[in-house]
């Protein structure tokens, strides 16, 4: 059980579990952006420009319900315009992580540091090189 929590632990406060809560409280108050914008602005320049009010809704016989098309209308525009910023958004992402990965393959990997072994064997070497040559 000890074992179960710490793994939780560690899932639940990654960096990336904790970049997505902030981006859905960032979507959920972008997309109340949006809806206020399709409701308030773009909803009425509508109806001015078309004659008819996007409120439209058709009765569906004596029973007092209605379908109610201005209401899907403006969930397609909210859908649409949110649809066209998160493209925006993800070619934005994609055109910094393609330039981050191009500048890290084009930089050249940093050489690692020699382990004792190959040092010794080094010194092993240089001093036979000196030895041939006084030997000769």
């Amino acid at each position: 059980m000890k074992n179960f929590l710490k793994e939780f632990k560690d899932f639940a406060l990654k960096g990336n579990v904790m970049d997505m809560a902030v981006g859905v409280i960032i979507g959920g108050a972008f997309s109340a952006i949006v809806a206020s914008l399709t409701d308030n602005i773009l909803n009425p320049i509508i109806a001015c420009l078309g004659g008819t009010e996007v409120g439209l809704v058709t009765p569906i016989g004596n029973t007092g319900q209605v379908i109610n098309w201005g209401a899907f209308i403006s969930a397609i525009i909210n859908f649409l315009i949110l649809a066209f910023v998160l493209f925006l958004m993800m070619k934005g992402v994609n055109k910094m992580t393609s330039l981050i990965a191009k500048e890290e393959a084009e930089a050249p990997a940093p050489e690692p540091e020699p382990s004792e072994e190959v040092l010794l064997l080094r010194s092993i070497e240089k001093e036979l090189k000196k030895l041939n040559k006084s030997k000769k």
